[in-house]
């Protein structure tokens, strides 16, 4: 079982950890971390992992661990860059390492993903497909009716001006069951098991307006001014019952 530290504080760099398992395909099975895997929608972060005489072993993806049937466990695996096997053939269960994970590259992955769920609340209708990348992301509507581009391009923009705060919390698995509304996805479901569920709040302290809140196991900012200028760079009519809005970085 590795320990999610990311899922407490999303703004950690790094951390010690000891290596508990190498995968048969060469991934590394850390105790702790501060590697996001795959998941969600959100691409895998990647970094490095130093060792003690500060050999550096370049992580290019994490990702969940798996049993022989295929199954996720509690397991994060971090895959390495290739071209480092002989290094990770050294490695044992027990040795110590840093992980550090690419700041830069999962904060732009945090920015973009908060914003995501600022346009869950601009475009108030169900998502049924989403990808979060370092540069761009991209949610797909179940809706018939046309977007403006310009239009959600502003809304995002006051959002993001008006400086609401995120709140990380937990809802039981009762709760979700009695507020069905509050999952906004129709292609990938909270996960359960725990008897908690994850979620992230918008807005909504004391008297402020409630922008949005749903389950979500992402890394977000803190507050929403810290997102900067994201616009929406593209709408595309995927399907007759799908309208797709990818989010990007104002050039």
């Amino acid at each position: 079982m590795t320990q999610d530290l990311f899922r407490q504080d999303a703004y950690l760099r790094e951390c010690d950890a000891h290596i508990t398992a190498i995968t048969d395909t060469g991934g590394i099975v850390l105790d702790r971390t501060v590697f996001y895997p795959l998941g969600g929608g959100q691409a895998g972060d990647s970094g490095v992992l130093v060792l003690a005489d500060g050999t550096e072993i370049a992580i290019a993806d994490t990702r969940k661990g798996k049993d022989a049937e295929g199954h996720a466990t509690s397991d994060i695996v971090h895959v390495p860059a290739p071209g480092q096997e002989d290094r990770v053939a050294q490695l044992a269960a027990g040795t110590t390492v840093t992980a550090r994970i690419d700041w830069e590259r999962r904060h732009r992955m945090m920015r973009l993903h908060t914003t995501s769920h600022l346009l869950c609340h601009v475009v108030p209708q169900l998502v049924n497909g989403c990808s979060i990348t370092p540069d761009y992301a991209r949610l797909d509507f179940a809706m018939t009716d046309p977007l403006d581009k310009e239009a959600l391009t502003a809304a995002i923009a006051i959002l993001v001006a008006a400086a609401h705060p995120l709140t990380v919390a937990s809802i039981s698995d009762e709760e979700l069951d009695a507020n069905p509304a509050l999952v906004k996805s129709m292609s990938v479901q909270p996960p359960r098991g725990t008897g908690r569920i994850r979620t992230i709040r918008i807005g909504g302290d004391n008297d402020a307006p409630l922008i949005d809140l749903q389950p979500c196991g992402g890394t977000h900012v803190a507050n929403t001014s810290e997102l900067g200028a994201i616009v929406v760079t593209k709408i595309e009519k995927k399907s007759a019952t799908t309208r797709r809005v990818v989010l990007g970085f104002a050039q």
